[in-house]
């Protein structure tokens, strides 16, 4: 009795959403469901009849017509989906996909995974090691020749390089016991 009650007091707008719902086979579902699908359809109404009154605008019309109402459909049909690319189109992409071979997998227990070099799983490690050079006597000498006013581009990238050298190399892997 309260479902019907509930049904008399329904506006005309959800009692067509609960009638399509039921006609589509759903017939168990949230009571804010009728709700959410009206809120979507009178937002879509509005975007719609918005855009066909820009467009009536801009054609200088008085009134909104049909022709504006599908102008303004097609418009968000278009923005809205997409269609796929036919099946022979896809067909094709798949045809070139594969002639490209997987690479060979090593069989062993558990997940087969890539070789080590394509995966971010393989172990590397960088070390900073210190560059220890022992320093060189500077010897004064009032010689000009002695002081390279114009050294050379060798001698310019000795003095430029960074006192830490940096070493990487992959770990040997353990022999299972």
């Amino acid at each position: 009795m309260a479902d019907k009650d509930e049904e008399l007091t329904m506006p005309r707008d959800a009692k067509i959403v609960k009638t399509l719902l039921k006609s589509m086979g759903v017939d168990d579902y949230e009571p804010r469901v009728i709700h959410k699908f009206l809120e979507l359809w009178y937002r879509y109404v509005v975007d719609v009849l918005t855009d066909a009154q820009v467009y009536s605008e801009h054609a200088a019309k008085p009134a909104i017509d049909c022709d504006d109402v599908k102008l303004a459909i097609q418009s968000k049909v278009n923005f809205s989906f997409s269609q796929p690319p036919p099946r022979e189109v896809l067909l094709e992409l798949a045809q070139n996909r594969n002639k490209i071979p997987l690479p060979k997998t090593t069989a062993g227990p558990g997940i087969p995974l890539p070789p080590d070099q394509d995966t971010l799983i393989s172990p590397n490690y960088q070390f900073a090691i210190p560059n220890k050079r022992p320093a060189e006597p500077i010897e004064e000498t009032e010689d000009e020749e002695a002081t390279n006013p114009n050294p050379s581009q060798e001698e310019k990238t000795d003095m430029q390089q960074n006192p830490h050298q940096r070493v990487s190399f992959p770990l040997p892997k353990r022999q299972k016991d």
